[in-house]
């Protein structure tokens, strides 16, 4: 059976990426500072800003560790997937925001490549872009947004995105490992659809994340994709929907919020404004939920 570490699988992208790595034939355990209520899913509490704990936590699945949990044995594992963090601005103090994210993500590809995982995905973020946690309006140089962007932000969340990619980048060169960043966009559990009527008649609420959006679930298949892509090295790649999540055209929504903005390329009638194109082309990624499927009719 293909096996993977995951942390931060409990929060609301893990659980359903987990479930979709499920589905497709693996065995996940999870790395959480919180149980995840999934019983087809070994959870071990750990604190992953505690170098000691990560590399005792990989042990008991890369190592002949007798502790082990139930079902588990030690055997190779497929990859490794690093989603805990703190999400977002605002939870807690920002210092402790960047101190968190940073050494987090640091103590897990140190522990991961010395254990010989060498199959790596880090959650990056959307934000990394500076517009969507600015402290005051910011226009885009240009839509959609890619990876070829410079990225300048000025909020401790973003830059901690930032200094994780560049850490993963260094481990890549250093080790030959391969470690994609996904720069995550909204994340939007099944249950947040019926909000969306709600946006419609409010599009400056999304304004900042450029209306983009990424069904958990689809987040789940751009993961394992990942994971089942080998020979890449480093690199940063957008996950997010083909399509925004507003009812309004995407060239009528820059016109109103950003104009003057420069629109690169074709942009179909409602195609995204952060560009998902690398997922599509390098991993093979299909968009399986829309919110026009998913949105209660009436």
């Amino acid at each position: 059976m293909k096996r993977i570490i995951f942390t931060g699988g409990s929060g609301k992208a893990g659980r359903f990426a987990i479930q979709h790595f499920l589905d497709h034939g693996y065995q996940v355990l999870n790395l959480d500072r919180a149980p995840l209520n999934n019983p087809a899913v070994a959870t071990l509490l750990t604190d992953v800003t505690d170098s000691g704990q990560v590399f005792n936590a990989l042990s008991h699945f890369t190592t002949d560790n007798p502790y082990a949990m139930a079902g588990w044995s030690p055997g190779p594992i497929e990859g490794l997937v690093h989603f805990a963090a703190i999400p977002r601005v605002g939870i807690v103090p920002d210092n402790e925001t960047f101190h968190i994210n940073t050494m987090g993500t640091y103590n897990v590809l140190e522990a991961a490549v010395k254990f010989g995982i060498h199959n790596i995905v880090i959650a990056s973020s959307e934000t990394v872009y500076g517009v969507c946690f600015a402290a005051t309006h910011r226009d885009p140089e240009y839509v959609p947004l890619d990876e070829a962007y410079k990225v300048d932000p000025m909020d401790s969340y973003a830059l901690s995105k930032i200094v994780n990619e560049r850490t993963a980048q260094a481990f890549a060169t250093r080790t030959g490992a391969d470690i994609t960043a996904l720069r995550i966009g909204n994340v939007i559990a099944p249950e947040q659809y019926p909000d969306f009527p709600g946006w419609f008649t409010t599009p400056e609420r999304r304004k900042r994340n450029m209306w983009s959006y990424i069904d958990a679930r689809d987040l789940g298949q751009i993961t394992r994709l990942c994971i089942e892509k080998r020979g890449r090295g480093f690199q940063a790649i957008n996950a997010v929907a083909g399509d925004t999540s507003s009812d309004q055209p995407s060239r009528a929504l820059m016109a109103q919020y950003y104009p003057g903005v420069r629109i690169i390329g074709d942009l179909p009638e409602f195609g995204t404004l952060m560009s998902n194109r690398l997922a599509c082309e390098v991993l093979g990624f299909q968009q399986a939920h829309f919110w026009r499927n998913e949105v209660p009719k009436g």
